[in-house]
């Protein structure tokens, strides 16, 4: 697959996504949530759960940058993302909807995909290259589908490790 996205924001080729983030299978599920709060509480929680973080230090941070701009990106999904101090490298968790929910984005479309990244406080291009990778893989038309039609967070997080593993090799 071409690297453009990244030689167009950084000119140079991509990382591989393993070196980019940390995603473990627990932080990858299958959500009910009926607002936008609701989804960054649970994003927030779950990252606090699986990497050992503040969960409200995590909101905190998510509620900041959310107040920036909509992380919502469109084609119903969203891709919340913060810094945090203390934290060894970026870790990312990935929730699929129960049903979509309003989120700001940019095409007005409702979520029901979300993506969350948390990056160190001084990871300024990591970040940015493991934002770019997501964005990336969430663009992709068959990744998008197949995400959807998941059976359930096992299936979510193969197809999710599958890419990463493919794109470190």
């Amino acid at each position: 697959a071409p690297v453009l996205p990244c030689l167009a924001i950084f000119g140079t080729s991509c990382p591989p996504m393993t070196a980019l983030f940390n995603l473990l299978p627990e932080a990858v599920g299958t959500i009910d949530a009926d607002s936008k709060q609701a989804i960054l509480e649970q994003l927030a929680n779950r990252f606090a759960q699986v990497y050992g973080l503040d969960p409200v230090l995590v909101l905190e941070r998510i509620e900041e940058r959310e107040k920036l701009g909509s992380t919502g990106f469109g084609r119903g999904v969203a891709i919340p993302h913060a810094r945090i101090p203390e934290l060894a490298r970026p870790v990312a968790a990935f929730f699929r909807l129960a049903s979509p929910v309003s989120f700001d984005a940019a095409d007005g479309m409702p979520v029901d995909m979300v993506f969350g990244l948390l990056s160190p406080e001084g990871a300024g291009a990591a970040h940015l290259h493991a934002l770019a990778a997501i964005s990336r893989m969430m663009r992709d038309e068959q990744m998008h589908a197949a995400l959807g039609e998941a059976p359930g967070a096992e299936a979510i997080y193969a197809l999710l490790a599958n890419v990463i593993d493919r794109d470190a090799a």
